[in-house]
Formats: structure tokens, C-alpha cells, sequence
């Protein structure tokens, strides 16, 4: 059990998990984190599984759709009034940018305002230099069976002009080193489509397979994306030429993925310890 009395006298330890993402307001994306909540509570059996979007937008969509969610920091000072004594913090951002951040700051406010005693953060996706080798080995595994040798595949993270946008040239560089027709854009910061496109016509595909770098599917993926817009990423790939594939699936759903944050998660409840 997660609760136990160490001995006659000293406090009871109550462990929890708080899971940070982004957040959705998608049912695409409610489900894929559902499914990802499910196997970390078969992994830590007996430890119970909360919830926190990172998005102010995302949390008002979902309040305005009568859904409560809780920022990282409500989630944690609403734990520390559950009497938790213990919390591991696991992100689900890509890279430690912008977002990963703000995490770490209302982690450190939490504590000081009635949040447990004692919290671990697991780190995001591409931690280190071993996180970007596995991530892009899992990214390969999961491309669409039906892709020919001779289509490329783009893969649209978010991005953002944070420092931490280095994890996404870093993926860009292990997945190019073992598929050259693989590429990794984002919305925001330095790797837009406009500085890819040239790059795909020189790898002589025809077809482009569309894929989101994103946890879950979302209004990115789904507007930004694969819209039908003249500003999506779908149709600016149509417009130059090239037959385009959109696949909706969010990377919490890669089991690649997946493993490399429960190992996050499990380092850090060890650090509760």
C-alpha cells in the first residue's frame, strides 16, 4: 500500500503521482491520456494517479465544457490538503522548455503553500543525450506500416524559441542519421514548415506522411496540422506539390515513448524515498 506508519509515532507517508501535460480538450486526446494514466498505475500499483494541464487555454476550454482541471501547482497544494505527504511530479512535455518551466516554478510555490512535504519532478521526453537516441528509435518504430521507402515523413512538434528548442534539432539529427527522408518541424521557433519544404523536395518523395510531435491530438494536430485551411500545415504540403498522408497520433501513445517517461517517473519516486 502507498499509505504505511513507519513506526509507532512518526507520520504516515501517503505517495502519490501527479501527471503534468500540456492538456487536451479533444476526445481523442482525454482518451490517449487515459490510456497512458492506466499504465502507469499497472507499473506503480497501490499509488494513486492525478491529473495537471500546463495550459491556461486548454483548462478554460475544458471549465467552459463543465470539465474541472487543475494547474500543477491547485493539483499539488489540493494534495497536500489530501494529506499526501509524498508527490513524484512526471512531465509529459517533449523537451525542458517554456512549459517544463512553469512546472518547476509552481512545483517550488506549491511547497511552500500547503503542497506535500516532499515532491520529486520526472524529467520531459528528451532529458539527455540517451533520451534523443531512444525517442528517435521509438519515433521509427511507430512510422505509419504502410509508408513506402520512397515517402517522407514529417513529424510537427510544437517548438517554441526557448533554449530547450535544441532537444528538437537533436531528434532532428538521431532520426535523420538513421531515415533521411524523416523530418521534424514545429509551429513556433526556427524549424517551421517553410525551412523543411525545400529539404523534402531534395529528397525526391512524392508523398509526405504528416505526423504530430505532439503528447496528445489536439487543436494543433487537428487545425494546425491536418486542417483543411490554407495556413495547415496539410495544404501547405499540397499546395507545393506533394500528395500528403495525415496520421492523427499522439506520442503518449507511442509505446517507445511511454516507457522512457515511466522511467522518468520511476527515478523520481525513488527520490522520495
Amino acid at each position: 500500500m502507498n499509505v504505511h506508519l513507519l513506526r509507532e509515532g512518526h507520520p504516515i507517508i501517503k505517495t502519490g503521482i501527479l501527471l503534468a501535460a500540456f492538456g487536451s480538450a479533444s476526445p481523442l486526446g482525454e482518451k490517449a491520456l487515459g490510456l497512458f494514466a492506466e499504465q502507469v498505475r499497472r507499473t506503480f500499483p497501490g499509488i494513486p494517479v492525478r491529473w495537471a494541464f500546463t495550459s491556461d487555454r486548454v483548462r478554460s476550454r475544458l471549465a467552459a465544457a463543465g470539465k474541472k482541471t487543475d494547474s500543477v501547482k491547485k493539483a499539488l497544494c489540493r494534495m497536500g490538503f489530501e494529506r499526501y505527504t509524498h508527490v513524484a511530479v512526471q512531465s509529459l512535455h517533449l523537451i525542458p522548455g517554456k512549459e517544463y518551466e512553469i512546472l518547476l516554478e509552481e512545483t517550488e510555490s506549491a511547497a511552500g503553500e500547503g503542497g506535500p512535504g516532499h515532491i520529486a519532478v520526472g524529467s520531459p521526453l528528451l532529458h539527455d543525450s540517451a533520451d534523443v537516441i531512444r525517442a528517435a528509435e521509438a519515433l521509427l518504430r511507430h512510422l505509419p506500416e504502410d509508408r513506402a521507402a520512397d515517402e517522407a515523413v514529417l513529424c510537427m512538434g510544437h517548438g517554441t524559441w526557448h533554449s530547450g528548442a535544441i532537444g528538437y534539432q537533436a531528434l532532428s539529427e538521431a532520426v535523420a542519421a538513421r531515415d533521411d527522408k524523416v523530418f521534424i518541424g514545429t509551429l513556433e521557433g526556427g524549424r517551421g514548415i517553410e525551412h523543411l519544404l525545400p529539404d523534402i523536395a531534395a529528397s525526391k518523395a512524392k508523398t509526405v506522411w504528416l505526423l504530430p510531435l505532439l503528447s496528445v491530438i489536439g487543436t494543433h494536430a487537428e487545425r494546425d496540422m491536418a486542417g483543411e485551411h490554407p495556413e495547415s500545415w496539410r495544404s501547405r504540403i499540397t499546395a507545393a506539390g506533394f500528395a500528403c498522408r495525415p496520421r492523427l497520433v499522439g506520442t503518449v501513445e507511442y509505446e517507445g515513448f511511454a516507457r522512457i517517461w515511466l522511467e522518468h517517473l520511476e527515478a523520481a519516486l525513488r527520490q522520495l524515498k
